[in-house]
C-alpha cells in the first residue's frame, strides 16, 4: 500500500525546478535518512509489541495453571491465587510502560497512569516484594526511571494517601525532559522474571 509522503512531493518538484545535482543528492539523502529512521522506529514498536503480546500470552497461561506459574515466578511463599495476582500485576505495569514506549501517552501522562495504579493494594505488594529485582535496571533507562518514579509515588502516598491525585508531581516535571519519544535505545520490556 503507498502512502503519499507530502514531503517527497514537495522533494520531487524542487528536483525537478532545478536544483544543482549536489543539492538535490543532498536534499535526497537527507529525506532518506528521515524516513529511513521513522520506519526503524515503526518497526522498533511493532516489535515490542509482539513481544508483549507473547509475554501476555505466556502469564495468562501461568494464570490459568499453577505448574506454569512457578516457572515464571522468583517469589518464594506465595499461595497460587497470590501468585496469579502478582503475574497480572506485572502484566499492568509491563502493558502501562509499553504504551508510553510506543507513543500513546508522554511522561507526565505515564506518571498518571502509574500514579492509579499505585493506589491498588495488590499492585503495592508487587512492588513492595520485587524491591530488589529492580535494584539492577541502569536509572538512564525507561524502566529506571519508571521505577523510579513508582517508588517517589508510593513513598508519597504512604504519607498523604487521601491525596494520591498530587503525588509524585516532582518526578513528573523532573523526568520529562529525561523522556525521549518513551524509547531510549536501550530499554527492554519489563523484566518479566518479576513475578
Amino acid at each position: 500500500m503507498a502512502i503519499w509522503k507530502p514531503e517527497l512531493g514537495r522533494l520531487g518538484a524542487r528536483l525537478r525546478g532545478g536544483l544543482g545535482r549536489r543539492g538535490r543528492d543532498d536534499e535526497l539523502a537527507a529525506v532518506l535518512v528521515r524516513e529511513l529512521v521513522a520506519l526503524q522506529r515503526e518497526i522498533r514498536h511493532a516489535n515490542l509489541i509482539q513481544y508483549h503480546r507473547l509475554v501476555v500470552e505466556q502469564a495468562s497461561q501461568a494464570m490459568d495453571d499453577p505448574e506454569l506459574a512457578a516457572t515464571l515466578s522468583t517469589l518464594p511463599d506465595v499461595t497460587d491465587r497470590k501468585r496469579r495476582q502478582l503475574l497480572f500485576a506485572n502484566r499492568e505495569y509491563a502493558t502501562v510502560l509499553l504504551a508510553h514506549r510506543v507513543g500513546m501517552f508522554d511522561w507526565e501522562e505515564l506518571i498518571g497512569h502509574l500514579r492509579i495504579l499505585c493506589r491498588n493494594t495488590v499492585f503495592a505488594d508487587y512492588w513492595q516484594r520485587t524491591t530488589e529485582h529492580r535494584r539492577s535496571l541502569p536509572p538512564h533507562t525507561l524502566e529506571g526511571r519508571a521505577g523510579h518514579a513508582v517508588d517517589v509515588l508510593m513513598e508519597e502516598l504512604a504519607d498523604e494517601p487521601d491525596e494520591w491525585w498530587v503525588v509524585g508531581q516532582e518526578v513528573e516535571s523532573a523526568d520529562s525532559a529525561a523522556a525521549v519519544d518513551g524509547v531510549d535505545g536501550v530499554d527492554t520490556m519489563p523484566d518479566q522474571r518479576l513475578r
